[in-house]
């Protein structure tokens, strides 16, 4: 049984409940393991704030890219059939012959640093044309964002945004954006028993 994905409970932890959002939007409560949970919690927030504080600046990049690394070893392991690949820079945009969008098509997640008053995590999963399906873990009631940002509260599993293509791909600080090229990061997070390859279907193009 698939669990709806799950809002942050905090100012500072979307990045953890991004992950654990994209384990619960590949698999079965069933088959999530306490490990997988634990050390996700474990590694991330780990960023100090101006006063001090660890986890009041949130979760660093190396932190990802740890985390991606040590699902992907999850997965050969045996703990969860997960498998996936962290991306930085020039890698992270959305367009035909992205990563990114490839992974979506794929029947992948990405869990994704963007900017929403500063940085953020969310999950996406899914794709239509050029208009992007993701799950924001910073909840809200109404859209602060106009007509080109749609917020749906209607498919729990699934997403509760939807945004267009143009939005991530600026390098400014606006809502969506993925900002700097330098500075961009973004996690490919794959079910290897489900994840679409040219051998398991006719319909997926590289």
């Amino acid at each position: 049984m698939k669990n709806p994905l799950r809002y942050q409970v905090s100012e500072y932890d979307c990045g953890p409940t991004s992950l654990l959002n994209a384990v619960s939007f590949l698999f079965e409560r069933e088959e999530i393991q306490p490990e997988i949970l634990r050390n996700i919690m474990l590694y991330s927030l780990d960023c100090y704030g101006k006063s001090g504080v660890q986890g009041q600046n949130g979760t660093s990049r190396m932190a990802m890219m740890f985390l991606s690394r040590w699902l992907s070893g999850a997965g050969e392991a045996g703990l969860l059939p997960i498998e996936c690949q962290y991306l930085s820079g020039k890698q992270v945009y959305l367009g035909e012959n992205s990563l990114v969008t490839d992974a979506l098509c794929r029947g992948g997640a990405v869990v994704m640093r963007l900017h929403m008053d500063g940085e953020h995590y969310v999950l996406l999963t899914g794709r239509e044309e050029e208009r992007i399906y993701l799950f924001d873990p910073y909840y809200m009631e109404e859209n602060p964002f106009g007509p080109e940002i749609e917020l749906d509260l209607q498919h729990p599993l699934k997403y509760n945004r939807i945004v267009p293509f143009a939005c991530f791909n600026r390098e400014g600080t606006q809502p969506y954006s993925l900002g700097k090229v330098e500075e961009r990061e973004a996690v490919l997070l794959f079910d290897t028993r489900t994840k679409l390859t040219a051998e398991r279907t006719i319909e997926y193009f590289i």
